[in-house]
């Protein structure tokens, strides 16, 4: 049995990691992010342990309503994970399973800092000293990375729906079918219908303003990217429209950040080289974009997440330093 304090130390170290992972996540879409997907799981598993170890070793003097709420919290976070992983579905009006599991662990923090704020202690060496201490913390990293790979042969020799999620989670929805792939909106960003005989792109950063109207946009470049969405979802289409280095230059634009803005005001911002080669979409697998899918034009930004290939986009602006209120921007926007 772990000391307690040693308990109470691997519960914050591992609430530290989960939430570091889980928001590092959001904006991990190229392979070489895998790492973060797996660190977060195992991280997962190994706090839930914990978290049985603690409640275990209090059960005959549990009290208070925190304790019993973060126990249900917690198990309801590691069940509708390993539902998801294993394939499971469930639809709750927008939002699905994968929704509910990042819901219920982000309930975890505060149940878990409130009931750490009156019973937590920081580990003694002497809580060290003992060799079977560090080998039960040991066993209990591995035993979560076991955990993680059994899931995944078990999955691949049942062949499951999670046998194909991508190494984000996603699972493929629609691909090389159009507009035929799911709508989803950040948030609030979800404009009405916008006529493109009164729209115009702006783009910034040069000598003079550019402004550009839907019929001066000709979709001569055509980009195979992967939209992956932080709801669980991904993607694969052949995108057509405008290269964005090929707008930075007709606008003589110059600088080392490009943000591209919504009608809504939401907005998201890009060092230039990834963004040159980005691509800013008027038609996709040769289907003008419906409305829904950003029409006029989206950005098209291969290994981001879903919620930054920005929709609806009236304004391109080049700049020196990245504007920080985006990150306050993509929470109030559309409202």
């Amino acid at each position: 049995m772990l000391p307690p304090r040693l308990v109470d130390g691997g519960l914050l170290a591992g609430l530290v990691v989960l939430l570091a992972t889980g928001v590092t996540s959001l904006v991990s879409g190229h392979p070489s992010d895998a790492w973060v997907f797996t660190v977060h799981a195992v991280a997962g598993v190994v706090l839930v342990g914990l978290l049985a170890a603690k409640l275990w070793r209090v059960r005959d003097r549990i009290r208070s309503r925190v304790s019993v709420l973060l126990a249900i919290v917690a198990g309801g976070a590691l069940l509708s994970g390993l539902a998801w992983v294993f394939g499971a579905s469930l639809s709750i009006g927008p939002w699905g399973l994968l929704n509910l599991h990042i819901g219920l662990g982000l309930l975890v923090v505060p149940f878990l800092v409130i009931h750490l704020r009156t019973r937590f202690h920081l580990p003694r060496r002497a809580d060290f000293a003992d060799r079977r201490e560090a080998l039960s913390f040991g066993l209990l990293l591995g035993a979560g990375m076991a955990a993680w790979r059994v899931q995944g042969a078990v999955n691949d020799a049942l062949d499951t729906v999670g046998a194909r999620r991508r190494f984000t989670g996603s699972r493929e929805r629609g691909s090389r079918a159009g507009n035929r792939f799911p709508i989803t909106s950040w948030v609030a960003d979800d404009p009405g219908p916008i006529r493109a005989s009164e729209w115009t792109l702006t783009v910034t950063g040069g000598p003079e303003p550019l402004e550009l109207t839907y019929g001066d946009l000709t979709p001569e470049t055509t980009k195979s990217a992967l939209l992956d969405c932080t709801s669980g979802w991904y993607s694969e289409h052949d995108w057509q429209g405008v290269r964005v280095g090929d707008l930075l230059d007709m606008a003589d634009a110059k600088g080392k950040w490009v943000q591209f803005r919504s009608v809504t005001g939401y907005r998201w911002s890009f060092p230039i080289a990834e963004a040159r080669e980005s691509l800013l979409a008027t038609h996709v697998d040769g289907e003008r974009l419906s409305h829904g899918h950003g029409f006029p034009i989206r950005l098209v930004v291969p290994d981001r997440r879903g919620f930054q290939w920005v929709k609806w986009v009236t304004e391109v602006r080049v700049s020196d330093r990245r504007d920080r209120s985006e990150w306050l921007a993509v929470f109030v926007s559309g409202f």
